[in-house]
């Protein structure tokens, strides 16, 4: 339910009115948010913005009858993204590495406006409205600034062959995005790779994932489905993904054959 890192101390204020009026200790609310704390303590003193679903759990716990729901729309607007995804976010803004494996469609990070917008207006089941669209669009393409940190992080990208051909929005629009994918992928902090239909052994047939660096270099791994998403922070799961994925690109086309397949499928659109 926030759009940035910065706190409230309105919020925090309130946050802190209704807990102590509630009868409830900073630990106590953080046992039913998922906080410590001292993170409940950085939200009251607006030092940070609440996340997850702090705000909705919180509002519900104590009693607050909508009245921290509707200060923290005013304070922190709304994105329209998902408690799980706004987790994930938090955590690519900070990463100094940051590593991709997407198996239906380009990779949130390197989508361009209008292949951003036809994702979102798949959408089905629940249909998004207009309004809810351009807001999760801008907040897609915020995360550009990956690309242009300083320090730069390091970033590398497999891709299913499939995500080239699939034509989200209109060939067109494909075809932009294509030209975006291999603009990103010569930079040189960026690697794009792509795994061909014809692989005969494949590493990735659980699904896409996510792998990050600290800049501590602590390693986490973020996958997400349907339903939600989770991170996987303890060995030896997490160990497994960074080895699967390595398997992963040594298996997919190098970075110039990789560009090369790219640019063929982009002059036929």
């Amino acid at each position: 339910m926030h759009s940035s890192e910065r706190g409230s101390e309105s919020f925090g204020v309130l946050l802190r009115f209704h807990r102590e009026r509630a009868g409830m200790t900073q630990e106590g609310l953080g046992g039913h948010v998922g906080y410590s704390k001292s993170q409940v303590a950085m939200v009251e003193r607006g030092e940070r913005p609440p996340k997850g679903k702090l705000v909705e759990t919180a509002d519900q716990v104590l009693g607050a009858q909508g009245a921290l729901l509707v200060l923290a729309e005013k304070e922190f607007g709304g994105n329209g993204l998902r408690p799980w995804t706004e987790d994930y976010l938090a955590e690519e803004r900070k990463a100094s590495a940051l590593h991709v494996y997407q198996t239906h469609l380009i990779p949130g990070s390197l989508q361009t406006e209008a292949y951003a917008r036809a994702v979102y207006t798949c959408n089905r089941y629940p249909t998004l409205d207009d309004d809810e669209i351009e807001k999760r669009v801008a907040s897609r393409l915020e995360r550009q600034q990956l690309f242009e940190r300083k320090p730069s992080p390091s970033v590398s990208y497999v891709l299913e062959q499939s995500t080239l051909t699939r034509p989200l929005g209109s060939p067109a629009t494909l075809k932009v995005q294509l030209d975006h994918v291999l603009a990103i992928g010569r930079l040189r902090h960026v690697e794009v790779q792509v795994m061909p239909h014809n692989r005969q052994t494949h590493a990735g047939l659980n699904g896409p994932m996510i792998l990050l660096e600290t800049t501590e270099r602590h390693q986490l791994a973020y996958i997400e489905g349907p339903s939600g998403g989770y991170f996987v922070s303890e060995h030896p799961d997490l160990g497994d993904l960074f080895g699967k994925y390595g398997i992963l690109r040594a298996q997919a086309l190098t970075p110039e054959e990789s560009a090369k397949l790219i640019e063929e499928v982009a002059r036929e659109l």
